[in-house]
């Protein structure tokens, strides 16, 4: 028989305090069927009675004890909180205050129910009975939220009212479905504003208050590795897990596809992990055969490789990535332009490792904010290319090391020769002495000899600066997202020099620079001169990156008008600026990835796990045999 109201006030008067409990909870499930069933009336005059009853006093006589009066006064205002939809929003208050209880949660205290599959649902009368089975998860997520914080200060001093948000938030909430379980998009969407937003304040130190706010770009494709939440080093947890994975698969044998793609500038960074670029670069020593010809053991280059992994910092663009990109183009040129037959096997080896080591430990700020903040480095190294001195400096501590000294089975004269190399390579990254140095090469390319010393060291430096500043050689879908991480590292330079009262930089100040406006005369008055000069001693260089280089000009080129053109057509002024992405992309993207299809093919898959248990990336890397 379906129970009644009757049914739940005899069970009360007659049962003691611990079936109470469990009658609540019948009566609860029984209010909760009749709601869903919308068959309310008929019970409404049982309610009358016992609202009438009450009133009369009935529950005051002897035969009642005062637990039973307690029990019969609650069920009757739960009951008439279900009935009168005014207050019903008492009853999800009631319910509230249930869970905290349960949770030891305080009244500020924000709490968070998962249901088994790790999806939140909603604290609600309409909570399906759980079991030992399907047990719901109660957490509490933040303690104490009424306390004043200085994300919440500097919320209100920016204008922005955070318990508005989180309102909004939880009203989101309660319109979840409890039987889909599902977010709405709406719900992420408004959770990655929060979080967004959360992020900005943590990284204050970083940003000043007129671009705190004002977003990098927009209709990016594929996102950029901005690193707002990391430290600057890497941590010790960090490096011991990536050097766990690299050992695993360092003795994996790579498919010569891969072998083949990575001597290509279209290579894609993007698709590999911290551990798969190391085995890359061990594969590039391999290729090279500096193994054999210089006696380097397999143990040493790969404790080198980890220790110049751990000395890169978690910065958005001058990372261990970006070291991989700058090796990656000067292995390719190498191979491009044949340079094994035409020089010594140790300048081969000296320009490589100098690409590895060019950017160790860069702090993020460039030596002209070395020298204007009287920096350590700019102090230690009197104002010359402190950032460029500084790398050279920690690669010859890391090689001091008998482990990781990969020259340490040279002669004294021919490391002698490597370091000397490898300082004037690394130098020659500076910017500063760009037009120096290309015009010393201008002026021997006509009449270039690759037995003369002076020419050999004027090409390596010209090679090492064409790789240094590669990346608009490649594909727009790789190229692009590098721009992102560029133009976020200096404006959070610009911003700590607005910060500290130093000159700004304007290529760096993210109120004047765009997108478009930062790579139209970087490529057309930087980029361009010098990969000309390379190509007229090798031509056939001129459609690997001169022609890409060109593509991107052109690409920036229409950006930048339509950014113009979108200015133009504004009616009001308050709105921030949008780069409008011409349409031209997505061919240029198809016609610069073409000739690699077949590569990246064999890169875009997720690693996956091979039956001896050995990380292995489908079709890229097979565990073919030890590499000896």
């Amino acid at each position: 028989m379906e129970p009644c109201m009757e049914y739940f006030l005899a069970q009360v008067l007659q049962k003691d305090m611990g079936r109470r409990v469990q009658i609540a909870q019948e009566l609860i499930e029984y209010i909760t069927d009749r709601q869903k069933s919308h068959d309310l009336e008929q019970d409404q005059s049982m309610l009358d009675r016992m609202v009438d009853g009450l009133a009369a006093g009935w529950v005051n006589s002897s035969n009642f004890k005062g637990k039973h009066k307690n029990a019969i006064l609650q069920m009757i205002t739960t009951v008439e909180i279900f009935y009168n939809p005014s207050v019903q929003s008492c009853f999800y208050t009631l319910l509230e205050q249930v869970f905290r209880a349960a949770a030891e949660a305080g009244p500020y205290d924000i709490l968070k129910l998962y249901n088994t599959k790790g999806n939140i649902i909603n604290i609600s009368p309409k909570l399906e009975s759980n079991t030992r089975q399907t047990q719901y998860k109660l957490e509490v997520v933040a303690a104490d939220c009424k306390t004043d914080s200085l994300g919440s200060e500097l919320a209100t001093a920016l204008g922005f009212d955070l318990l508005a948000m989180e309102k909004r938030l939880q009203a989101l909430e309660k319109k979840i479905l409890v039987e889909s379980a599902d977010m709405p998009s709406i719900m992420y969407e408004m959770r990655n504003r929060v979080e967004s937003f959360r992020e900005k304040l943590e990284s204050v130190e970083h940003l000043s208050w007129l671009g705190l706010f004002k977003e990098l770009t927009e209709g990016m494709n594929k996102p950029s590795p901005f690193y707002h939440k990391c430290s600057l080093r890497k941590t010790k947890e960090e490096c011991q897990q990536v050097m766990e994975n690299y050992l695993q698969m360092s003795s994996l044998e790579v498919t010569e596809e891969v072998r083949q793609y990575l001597k290509t500038p279209t290579f894609d960074n993007w698709q590999w992990e911290d551990a798969e670029i190391m085995v890359l670069l061990q594969l590039m020593y391999i290729d090279l055969d500096f193994m054999s010809k210089f006696n380097i053991e397999m143990e040493v280059l790969q404790q080198f490789l980890f220790e110049v992994y751990r000395h890169y910092n978690n910065i958005p663009f001058h990372n261990f990535k970006h070291c991989f990109c700058v090796t990656q183009m000067m292995y390719g040129l190498i191979w491009l332009t044949d340079l094994q037959n035409k020089m010594d096997d140790i300048d081969i080896l000296t320009m490589l490792t100098s690409a590895i080591c060019h950017d160790l430990d860069h702090p993020g700020y460039n030596n002209a904010y070395q020298i204007n903040a009287r920096t350590e480095l700019a102090l230690r190294y009197n104002d010359i290319s402190p950032l460029e001195n500084h790398h050279c400096s920690v690669a010859f501590k890391i090689l001091e090391k008998p482990e990781n000294n990969i020259f340490r089975n040279l002669t004294t004269e021919q490391f002698k020769r490597i370091r000397e190399g490898m300082i004037k390579c690394v130098l020659a990254t500076d910017m500063t002495r760009h037009n120096e140095i290309l015009n010393q090469f201008r002026s021997i390319v006509s009449v270039f000899d690759f037995h003369n010393k002076n020419h050999k060291d004027i090409l390596t430096m010209i090679i090492i600066k064409v790789s240094d500043i590669s990346n608009e050689a490649r594909p727009l879908d790789v190229a692009e997202p590098w721009l992102d991480c560029l133009l976020q590292e200096f404006f959070n330079q610009s911003d700590m020099e607005k910060l500290e009262g130093l000159p700004v930089s304007p290529f760096m100040d993210r109120d004047k620079v765009t997108k478009p406006s930062s790579q139209t005369g970087f490529i057309r008055f930087v980029l361009l001169p010098l990969f000309i000069e390379l190509a007229n001693l090798f031509p056939n260089l001129e459609q690997h990156i001169i022609d890409p280089v060109r593509k991107a000009l052109d690409y920036y080129t229409e950006m930048e008008k339509a950014l113009e053109k979108e200015k133009q057509n504004r009616t009001g002024g308050s709105q921030s600026d949008k780069v409008v992405k011409p349409p031209e992309k997505q061919n240029e993207n198809q016609k610069n990835t073409d000739q690699t299809e077949s590569y990246k093919t064999a890169n875009s898959t997720k690693l996956k796990v091979n039956s001896s248990g050995i990380l292995k990336k489908t079709k890229a890397l097979q565990p073919l045999q030890k590499i000896e």
